[in-house]
């Protein structure tokens, strides 16, 4: 090396150093943005599903949409979805202005379901250049729907369903609404100030966006965004090909199962064929060998069948360094195909639950396969949902006799065992990677004329392994004044249990029943809309998680602190997980001869 090559060498380090430093700092800011956006809307909105449960999702994407920032967001709201509905509004207009915004809810155009509905805003520089988009999507208490419900299970085809849908509809311009829009909101739904409501507090985050993301380019220059969003797309798909090389090549078919349902009376299968290719750093996901769109509320959107597909992945990585937006996404290739159940749905099917249901029955048998591939790596699958404590409450409240409708989150877990960690106690669902927050049984007491008699852990209902998944939640629940109450669920899970993997078990099973005056209990269906007269209940049960490897590897103190919290019997203790357990109270303590004795006659190697 010469003199003047040998010179060279610290300048090129140190301007790789400071490009790193500004990707690192470009990188945070963007960030904060997709925070303060989600911080408005949730500080602002009306609905307790938006306020409470966080049900919404703020992100940031390039001028050719690709998703760049998300903060913390669902990912069955944005992995993929903003990229296809931002399209969308390109598809339909071709000149922005400062003061535009977009109403955007279609799930034929990339949107999840018509229950969510988005705002975007294109974000333009001073010479009306479009440089990036912001998009806030807000899951709505009521969309219009024919009934009081955002998830029509049983709704034969999206007319059945009843929901309003806007595709890349302008509902601002100059920064004024759109009136006309706003009137046909306000008739078609049944809470239309908590509409309004929610919208502001929705237009308020996107605006937000905008302002932080105007002051940003001005501050660092548009072009050094730009640079920096591709070497970040780069450095993010670097970053995945890394993980993935960590992982041995393979492939696998796994499947899942939906439960019977309205319209579905044998339930739908799922296939799943996932191939990992660690040499090329690349995992493909094919769904194309699936049923076509079936006659019911479950079939997915695109947005979230790619979206669910994903979501199994980077549940498997164990790499929280990997950054989620469009460059990571490269190598992860899912293959849908149209009119088909988890695919690309034709119109006029109904995609009404497509972000819960048999979304999780597509990224579950994804984890699940590549745990299985992958020693170390996947999970065990994630309790199906909705049971009637995730329902959708309805009535008129006597204290104000004022209507109202809101989505509740009183009692759902259903966590998997990983290679690492037990099952997340609030995981919720898959689709929402616990980011949705369970309810506060006051505050549900406080807006609505409900009254919530118990709420607890079930024992014995985790799927067990080396990691068990989470327990079952058990939730009563009822009328709280002198006025019935209506509950729509739309539960998976009450028959097929979510499956364990590399030796682990099967979690708890869902259940719905109805308590009568007299106490009598019995049974109600999966899906289902129950009127409730004051003094009637609803017993809710929601899904246990999988359990990751064998129980007989588990860990006998951790055994012997679930013993000790009430979350496994003594005879599970010792059937399942064989641990011979002693003493009383607060002195539990394992017999450990005893202990050796019987893991090996259930199995274990000495």
């Amino acid at each position: 090396m010469d003199v003047a090559q040998d010179a060279r060498v610290p300048e090129e380090s140190a301007e790789r150093g400071r490009a790193g430093v500004q990707m690192a700092i470009i990188s945070n800011r963007l960030e904060s943005i997709a925070r303060k956006m989600q911080n408005t809307l949730f500080r602002t909105a009306r609905s307790g599903v938006l306020n409470t449960a966080h049900d919404f999702s703020c992100v940031i994407l390039t001028a050719d949409c690709q998703l760049l920032a998300t903060a913390e967001s669902l990912p069955i709201h944005t992995l993929i979805g903003p990229d296809l509905m931002c399209r969308a509004v390109l598809k339909y207009h071709s000149e922005f202005r400062r003061g535009d915004c977009f109403l955007h809810n279609n799930p034929y155009e990339g949107d999840t379901h018509a229950a969510d509905h988005c705002l975007i805003i294109p974000v333009v520089d001073e010479s009306a250049t479009l440089r990036f988009f912001v998009l806030a999507k807000a899951h709505q208490a009521d969309c219009g729907n024919s009934l009081p419900t955002t998830y029509m299970g049983h709704a034969r085809d999206v007319y059945e369903e009843g929901a309003l849908i806007f595709s890349a509809t302008k509902i601002q311009t100059d920064y004024k609404d759109n009136e006309d829009i706003i009137r046909m909101c306000r008739t078609r739904i049944r809470v239309p100030e908590q509409w309004w409501g929610d919208y502001l507090a929705t237009l308020g985050a996107v605006r937000i966006g905008e302002r932080e993301l105007i002051a940003l380019g001005n501050e660092m220059g548009w072009d050094t965004l730009r640079d920096y969003s591709s070497a970040w797309f780069d450095y993010s798909e670097h970053k995945m090909a890394q993980a993935i090389q960590r992982m041995p090549s393979g492939r696998i078919r796994v499947s899942s199962q939906h439960d019977p349902f309205p319209g579905v009376p044998d339930g739908i299968p799922v296939n799943v064929d996932v191939e990992i290719d660690a040499a090329q750093g690349k995992i493909v996901l094919d769904l194309t060998d699936n049923v076509d769109c079936q006659p019911c509320g479950l079939n997915l959107s695109e947005g979230c069948a790619r979206s669910a597909a994903m979501i199994g992945v980077y549940n498997s990585l164990i790499d929280n360094s990997v950054p989620i937006n469009s460059g990571s996404f490269r190598r992860i290739e899912v293959r849908l195909r149209e009119n088909c159940a988890v695919g690309i749905p034709r119109h006029p099917f109904s995609t009404s639950v497509a972000t819960t249901n048999l979304a999780d029955r597509v990224s579950n048998p994804v984890q699940r396969a590549i745990a299985e591939i992958a020693p170390g790596f996947g999970q065990a699958e994630i309790g199906p949902i909705m049971p009637p404590a995730m329902g959708v409450i309805s009535g008129r409240d006597p204290r104000s006799g004022q209507s109202f409708v809101n989505q509740i989150f009183l009692g759902i877990s259903g966590g998997a065992g990983t290679p690492l960690t037990d099952g997340y106690l609030t995981y919720i669902h898959a689709g929402n990677a616990g980011l949705c927050r369970h309810d506060s049984i006051e505050v549900d007491e406080l807006h609505h004329p409900i009254f919530v008699r118990e709420r607890r852990l079930l024992p014995d209902t985790e799927g067990p392994g080396e990691h068990r998944g989470a327990l079952s939640i058990y939730v009563e629940f009822g009328p709280g004044y002198d006025s019935p109450l209506e509950v729509i669920y739309t539960a998976d899970g009450t028959v097929n249990a979510a499956l364990g993997t590399r030796g682990g078990g099967a979690g708890g099973l869902a259940v719905a029943q109805k308590r009568a005056f007299d106490g009598a209990v019995t049974q109600l269906p999966a899906c289902h809309a129950q009127s409730l007269l004051p003094g009637e209940f609803m017993l809710s049960t929601s899904c246990g998680g999988g359990g990751y490897g064998s129980p007989l590897d588990r860990s006998v103190a951790s055994v012997v602190h679930d013993v000790a919290e009430g979350w496994v019997s003594r005879e599970r203790a010792r059937d399942v997980y064989g641990v011979e357990i002693v003493g009383r109270g607060g002195d539990l303590v394992a017999d450990v001869e005893a202990t050796r004795r019987r893991r090996i006659a259930l199995g274990a190697s000495d």
